[in-house]
């Protein structure tokens, strides 16, 4: 699992038919404090996750195993939306602030 920050959303009206009703976000993946790490990813979003939330997500295998994904062709999905972080003891990031 990963964290990221959605930056986004991708509107497809043309797709594979197994992907259809998917929703799809850009996510930023991120470091623990939030601070950008690596390229924007597209993934399928699974938990309802809206721009300018912190999530968790997986990609390769693991994104086809969630209840939405189940064997279909994604390599990212959103499992989680992140209500805070703690890092040594120290809370880095929280929803609320």
């Amino acid at each position: 699992m990963k964290l990221a920050h959605v930056i986004g959303t991708v509107v497809s009206t043309r797709k594979e038919e197994t992907i259809d009703g998917l929703r799809l976000m850009l996510l930023q993946p991120t470091d623990g404090a939030g601070k950008a790490s690596g390229s924007p990813v597209v993934a399928a979003d699974a938990v309802g996750a809206g721009v300018g939330e912190t999530v968790l997500f997986a990609s390769g295998s693991s994104a086809r195993q969630t209840t939405v994904t189940n064997n279909r062709p994604v390599d990212a999905v959103i499992m989680a939306i992140v209500d805070s972080v703690e890092e040594d003891g120290t809370t880095v990031y929280t929803k609320d602030g």
